[in-house]
């Protein structure tokens, strides 16, 4: 079933509910209900919901960011292609089993379904709603099953305990392995590997939800005088000293990451101009104040775009980067636009 199929004008009646009466019903409902108004980004999740994964009534945030920051990373890929092609209509329904991450860290099997029950003129879903069931009794099932009917299981078992012990020591060394790789080496800021890999989700995740997105590019002025006539050693303190500023003046879940040289950038989620445009002009002024080593004079020249819809990563970086000029043409500490 799907939101054109034959039983659209039950579907157009539905839509049309007061949205109070249609919440008050679903107080009354044991599975996990929810009702997503994709043009107002509210999220409206029942009791039963809350109940189902060990949380009190109503105490998450009523946004799509919930959902998504309870979802197994694992299954996080193949649910959001899902998502994407049901509602983008390259798919016919939205079915999916997955792990959902309970109050007590533990993990529990859901299937989701949902429906589209109304659309905007321009296409674009203006609200959705679904229900999330518990199958994770069924799931431990099979796989109780699944296990009675290997052969050697005592065996089996300790040899698994003994891959998972290695596999632990390997997932250590992975995960610093890749910190590593992600970071620069110098500042130990987000390198340019892991810039373009947030961004592209960001993106993303903009582009699904119609979420504002801006990034910062800006650079050091006159960098390579200072390099030149007091030596590597004070353009890295420089670059350092440089970097505890930005860090003091940005936001959790903002990221920044060193692009190459003296030049960093800032990927500012749920952002839009304007609120990019302050926090430049925040960074610029913080820069100002801050105590120099080697009676050094240090300025910044930043450039702020806002992702436009059905934007590359590559665009909005590129727009962000000419802003950066026009702030250097227009005499350096500054911010352009």
């Amino acid at each position: 079933m799907d939101d054109t199929s034959d039983d659209g004008n039950l579907k157009s009646d539905f839509s049309h509910l007061n949205a109070d009466m249609l919440h008050t019903v679903l107080e009354l409902v044991s599975d996990g209900i929810w009702d997503w108004n994709a043009n107002t980004g509210f999220v409206y999740r029942n009791p039963g919901w809350y109940e189902m994964l060990g949380y009190p009534r109503h105490s998450l945030e009523n946004s799509v960011f919930t959902w998504e920051n309870v979802i197994h990373p694992e299954d996080y890929p193949q649910v959001m292609t899902l998502f994407d092609d049901y509602i983008n209509r390259r798919a016919p329904h939205y079915q999916i089993e997955y792990r959902c991450r309970k109050k007590d860290g533990s993990y529990l099997w859901i299937e989701d379904r949902g429906y589209v029950i109304a659309r905007n003129p321009d296409g674009s879903v203006a609200r959705m709603v679904g229900a999330h069931r518990d199958i994770h009794t069924r799931k431990c099932s099979v796989e109780q099953l699944e296990r009675r009917n290997q052969s050697l299981e005592a065996l089996v078992a300790e040899r698994t305990r003994e891959l998972s012990r290695v596999n632990q020591q390997l997932q250590l060394q992975l995960d610093e392995n890749r910190s590593l790789a992600e970071r620069d080496a110098l500042t130990l800021v987000a390198n340019r590997y892991r810039l373009e890999k947030v961004l592209l989700e960001e993106c993303d995740r903009a582009q699904r939800f119609r979420l504002p997105l801006a990034l910062i590019a800006m650079d050091i002025d006159d960098f390579k005088p200072i390099n030149d006539q007091h030596g590597h050693g004070v353009g890295d303190q420089t670059l350092l000293q440089v970097v505890e500023c930005l860090e003091s003046c940005l936001r959790q879940g903002d990221l920044l990451a060193r692009w190459g040289g003296d030049e960093f950038m800032v990927v500012l989620p749920k952002s839009s101009l304007e609120t990019a445009t302050a926090l430049a002009e925040n960074i610029c002024q913080t820069m100002r104040k801050i105590p120099t080593r080697s009676n050094l004079h240090v300025t910044l020249s930043l450039g702020v775009a806002e992702r436009r819809m059905n934007e590359s990563p590559a665009a909005l970086m590129a727009r962000a980067d000419q802003a950066l000029y026009r702030a250097k043409a227009a005499g350096k500490d500054g911010v352009s636009t």
